[in-house]
C-alpha cells in the first residue's frame, strides 16, 4: 500500500502543489519539498516496516535457561496535530509509520490548512488503506484539540513550544504517550575556513526556504571576525537579489507569509531591533504590491538581548548576524539558548564540522547543509533537544513509538529463585558464584 500511495502522490503532485501553495502561500519549490518527504517515508518504511516490527529474541535472566522475546503490539487510535507551515508532510507523514504499525489515525491539519491532508487521505485509499483507516478533523485547534487528547492512545504534535507544554499536561492527565517537534531558535555556525560562496548559499535557503516558516529554519548566524565583511556584503547582496512571487511555478525564490499574524510578528520583531539600535542589512519591509502578507527577507546586524529577536523565535523571513572571536565562541553563544532542533555548521574541513556537530546541544546538526540533509536521511531520528521537543520521528524511533512493546519470558528448567529443596542461603551463595563468572565471560550482556 504504501509503495502504491508513493508512486500516486509522486504520479499526481501538481494536484497537491497547487493545493499547498494556495492554501499556504510558499514558493512551489518549497512546495516540492512536501512531495520530496512523503515520498521518501513511504518508501522508507514499505521497506524497513516489517524488520522494526517483527518479535526479536532478547537475553534471558538465566543463560541458556531463559527464553525471552520482544513484541510491539499498535497503540490503538493515534492522534496527529499539525502546524500549518507544511501541511502535506506534518499532516500525513507522522501518520504513515502509525498506520503500519497497526493503528488508525486521526489527524487534525491546522484549520488555515486542511485541504493537503484531505487529498493525501483520499489517495491513501486509492492505494489499498482501507477507508476509514485515517480520519481528518478540520476546526480549530483549541475547540478540538482536547478532545482529541482524551480519545487518543499515542499523541504526535507539531507546534510551538508554550502550547506544546499544554498537550503534554494534558496528555499525562490522561496517561498516554507523546512525541512532540516544537519550537526553535536555531543556529548556523560559519568556520573561519568556510567557503564564503558555499556558506552564503546554504544561509539563502536555510533562513528564506518556506518564507523562514520551518520549525528547522536558521534565525541567528555566527560569522569569525576575519570573514565578517566578505559574508555579511554577499549574504545581503543575495538576499536582496532574491525573487519574491505568488506564481503557480518554479520562478519564485520565496513567497508569502500565511497570515496578517506573521507578517504583523515578523513586522514588531524587525521595528523593535531598529528602535533599539539594530542595523538593518537587507529586506526590512512588507511588499504589499506583491500581495497582503509579503516580507521580504530580512537580515539584522548589531543585535542585543534587549531584542525580542534576540531569543524569541520569529517564524519568518529574519535573521540576526553576530560577529565571533574564535570557534569555541560561536559554539558557546549557539547553544545559549532555551531551544536546540536544528542546526548548521559551515567549513572546508567534515571532520572538523563534525568535531563541532558533537558540541552543539541541537536534535540535528548539518555539516555544509542547511537542513534537507538530516531532515531527509529518514533512517536516522529528527527531534529537538531541550524546549524543542521530546520524541523523535524517522528512522526506528518513529514507528516504534507508535507501538506497546511486550516482554514474553519463558523458563525452560529452573524457576528464577531458590527451588524448594535448596536452601536460600546455599542459593545466593551459589548465584554470587555465577554472577562473578559471568562478569568476566565474553558475550554474557
Amino acid at each position: 500500500m504504501l509503495r502504491r500511495f508513493h508512486d500516486l502522490v509522486l504520479q499526481r503532485q501538481d494536484e497537491v502543489l497547487d493545493l499547498i501553495q494556495l492554501e499556504n502561500g510558499k514558493a512551489r519549490r518549497h512546495a516540492f519539498e512536501e512531495i520530496m518527504d512523503v515520498a521518501m517515508v513511504s518508501r522508507y518504511y514499505a521497506n524497513t516496516a516489517a524488520d522494526y516490527l517483527k518479535p526479536v529474541r532478547r537475553h534471558g535472566a538465566q543463560l541458556a535457561l531463559t527464553q525471552v522475546w520482544e513484541l510491539h503490539h499498535p497503540k490503538g487510535l493515534v492522534g496527529v496535530i499539525s502546524p500549518w507551515n507544511y501541511p502535506l508532510t506534518l499532516g500525513i507523514s507522522d501518520a504513515l509509520p502509525a498506520i503500519v504499525a497497526g493503528n488508525a489515525v486521526l489527524t487534525k491539519p491546522d484549520q488555515q490548512t486542511p485541504f493537503a491532508a484531505l487529498w493525501a487521505v483520499r489517495l491513501l485509499e486509492e492505494a489499498g488503506m482501507p477507508a476509514g483507516l485515517v480520519q481528518v478533523v478540520t476546526g480549530s485547534g483549541a475547540e478540538l484539540g482536547t478532545p482529541i487528547i482524551e480519545q487518543s492512545d499515542f499523541l504526535m504534535f507539531t507546534g510551538s513550544t508554550a502550547v506544546g507544554r499544554n498537550v503534554a499536561a494534558q496528555a499525562g492527565k490522561a496517561l498516554i504517550d507523546c512525541s512532540m517537534e516544537l519550537g526553535g531558535k536555531n543556529a548556523l555556525l560559519v568556520l573561519d575556513d568556510a567557503d564564503i560562496g558555499k556558506a552564503v548559499s546554504g544561509a539563502i535557503r536555510a533562513c528564506f526556504s518556506n518564507t523562514g516558516q520551518l520549525c528547522i529554519s536558521i534565525e541567528r548566524i555566527y560569522v569569525p571576525a576575519a570573514l565578517w565583511e566578505e559574508f555579511t556584503t554577499r549574504f545581503a547582496a543575495a538576499a536582496k537579489a532574491m525573487k519574491l512571487s505568488a506564481a503557480l511555478d518554479y520562478s519564485a525564490q520565496m513567497g508569502s507569509l500565511i497570515s496578517e499574524k506573521q507578517l504583523k510578528k515578523v513586522t514588531e520583531h524587525v521595528d523593535d531591533a531598529v528602535s533599539k539600535g539594530a542595523t538593518v542589512l537587507a529586506g526590512g519591509r512588507a511588499r504589499p504590491e506583491l500581495g497582503p502578507f509579503f516580507y521580504e527577507p530580512t537580515i539584522l546586524s548589531d543585535v542585543h538581548d534587549g531584542m525580542e529577536v534576540f531569543a524569541d523565535e520569529t517564524f519568518g523571513p529574519l535573521v540576526s548576524l553576530y560577529r565571533v572571536d574564535s570557534e569555541a565562541e560561536a559554539i558557546e553563544k549557539a547553544n545559549d539558548s532555551p531551544y536546540g532542533l536544528n542546526f548548521s555548521v559551515w567549513t572546508s574541513d567534515p571532520k572538523r564540522g563534525r568535531r563541532v556537530a558533537a558540541q552543539l546541544k541541537a536534535g540535528t546538526v548539518n555539516v555544509n547543509d542547511a537542513y534537507a540533509a538530516a531532515w531527509g536521511s529518514v533512517d536516522a531520528p529528527m527531534g529537538g533537544m531541550k524546549a524543542s521537543g521530546i520524541g523523535r520521528r524517522h528512522g526506528e524511533h518513529g514507528i516504534l513509538k507508535y507501538t506497546e512493546p511486550q516482554t514474553i519470558a519463558v523458563e525452560r528448567v529452573l524457576p528464577m529463585g531458590a527451588p524448594d529443596w535448596l536452601n536460600p542461603g546455599r542459593y545466593a551463595r551459589i548465584m554470587t558464584a555465577v554472577l562473578r563468572a559471568l562478569r568476566h565471560l565474553p558475550g554474557v550482556k
